[in-house]
């Protein structure tokens, strides 16, 4: 797992744990980035399923409902098998560009 933060944005890069290993190490280490938005890299991971991805599901919903970003970067999953909740995008640009947007919206107050 590497980590790479810019401003309050973690990037978080998985190259070769599975990802439940992932999600139960990000919540062990969650306290250590909950005030900064969060981008889950897996373009690196090769075979990724729909549930693999819904295993973030509740940390997502805990790090929104705090008014932050989460966001997934794959571009190796159906966008429609994924609970609208989740947010994915196929570019570490794509995710950037959201949690741009959100704190426009947060701003804004929406």
């Amino acid at each position: 797992m590497i980590f790479d933060k810019n401003g309050n944005t973690v990037v978080i890069t998985q190259e070769k744990v599975s990802i439940i290993e992932l999600v139960k190490k990000l919540q062990v280490i969650y306290a250590r980035y909950s005030n900064d938005n969060i981008i889950i890299n897996l373009t690196s991971l090769k075979p990724i399923t729909t549930s693999d991805i819904v295993e973030f599901l509740q940390i997502s919903n805990q790090h929104r409902e705090a008014k932050h970003s989460f966001v997934i970067v794959t571009s190796k999953i159906d966008q429609d098998d994924i609970p609208d909740e989740l947010i994915i995008v196929p570019t570490l640009q794509e995710a950037y560009d959201i949690i741009e947007m959100e704190e426009i919206e947060r701003d804004l107050g929406f």
